[in-house]
């Protein structure tokens, strides 16, 4: 009875302080997510590293740190304080957000012929000022601390980074042997994230270039100036789902037809933009998620949908992992319950789930040796 009574304060203590370090480590979460996939992605550049050179795990990791940084972070770091920095000084300049009345002349006259209204080109440019200050005000008032946040979990992500590779065979060995769960499942699940953290990378990336791609060849034919610019911002835009491609091409669209004033050219930009540059997107993520992750292109496609609409934009990654989670936990329990069963059921089952998992936990065995 003691001891039971002593297995049960300890599964209290375990709930109690799991929960409280789950909220402690919440806001830490996607950075070693991101850290975790980097992990995946620049291992072997670590490896080759110690093995070339010689050199002890800590230098290897952090030379590879350092390349990750400065072929990921650091662009991606001066693009986006480029364009905070030229969206700040457009709302500290004299004239605002303010669209030369000269181009609006022409549309205003036409809306006011078809519409009757008396709308003025100083009234429009009145208006969007208004819904500058409303809208983008608070944004920009709350950029600051937005900013904090970005600079501490990409410190949070590069340390985590550094560590996972330096010390990551003793860290993972060492969560491991406290889950009570079987060696051969949590080599499985391992993997499964290994996997699917490759896909889902590979995948973005690209869709996103296909997608560029393609825009660019849209800009060009339809006549745009900057489409190399307009190239650029298509690919930074296709990695956020649902928006970021769309908003290029849909405001090159808008351009074309109200300042350039060239229907054609806007019709055809935004048909090629919605049935070509935005669908491709749903048809290149699946095939590449099925076909390293081994999940189906159906579920491969709500995953990263679905993912995105509960939990954001890092559902583009957490969706698929989840997804493919379950799909081990649900063959862990088909094992168990064919274990179970007794040697009969082994071989009703025909007996290929121990090889499988036998498998995966091999193959990963050997690289976390090997690493």
């Amino acid at each position: 009875m003691t001891r039971l009574i002593s297995f049960g304060v300890i599964l209290g203590l375990v709930a109690i302080f799991g929960l409280l370090s789950l909220r402690v480590m919440s806001s830490f979460m996607l950075p070693l997510l991101l850290a975790a996939m980097l992990v995946v992605i620049f291992g072997p550049l670590h490896r080759w590293l110690r093995e070339r050179f010689l050199v002890p795990d800590w230098v290897a990791a952090g030379l590879t740190t350092m390349f990750v940084l400065l072929i990921v972070l650091v662009p991606l770091f001066l693009l986006v304080s480029r364009a905070g920095g030229d969206a700040v000084a457009m709302l500290r300049s004299p004239e605002g957000i303010r669209l030369d009345p000269n181009v609006l002349d022409g549309l205003v006259h036409t809306v006011n012929d078809a519409t009757g209204l008396h709308v003025t080109s100083e009234g429009v440019n009145a208006e969007l000022r208004k819904v500058a200050e409303e809208w983008i005000g608070p944004i920009a008032a709350r950029a600051p601390v937005v900013i904090v946040k970005l600079l501490i979990g990409l410190v949070v992500m590069t340390v985590s980074l550094f560590y996972f590779l330096a010390d990551g065979r003793r860290m993972f060995e060492a969560v491991t042997r406290l889950i009570p769960l079987d060696r051969r499942y949590q080599w499985q699940l391992l993997e499964e994230f290994e996997e699917v953290s490759r896909a889902v990378v590979s995948s973005t990336l690209l869709a996103a270039i296909v997608q560029a791609v393609l825009a660019g060849f849209g800009f060009y034919v339809a006549g745009l100036g900057g489409v190399f610019l307009l190239t650029l911002l298509t690919f930074f835009g296709a990695l956020v789902p649902f928006v970021g491609a769309a908003a290029v091409w849909g405001s090159a669209s808008l351009y074309l037809l109200f300042f350039v004033k060239n229907t054609w050219a806007a019709v055809a930009l935004a048909l090629w933009g919605a049935c070509v540059v935005s669908t491709v997107d749903n048809i290149i993520k699946p095939i590449v998620l099925h076909g390293q992750s081994k999940l189906h292109p159906l579920l491969a496609l709500l995953s990263v949908l679905g993912g995105v609409g509960a939990l954001g934009p890092i559902g583009i990654f957490v969706g698929p992992i989840a997804v493919a989670f379950l799909q081990a936990a649900l063959t862990m329990l088909q094992a168990e319950i064919v274990s179970l069963s007794g040697p009969a059921g082994a071989e009703v089952a025909g007996g290929p789930i121990a090889p499988k998992t036998d498998g995966v936990a091999q193959r990963v065995v050997e690289r976390v040796k090997s690493s």
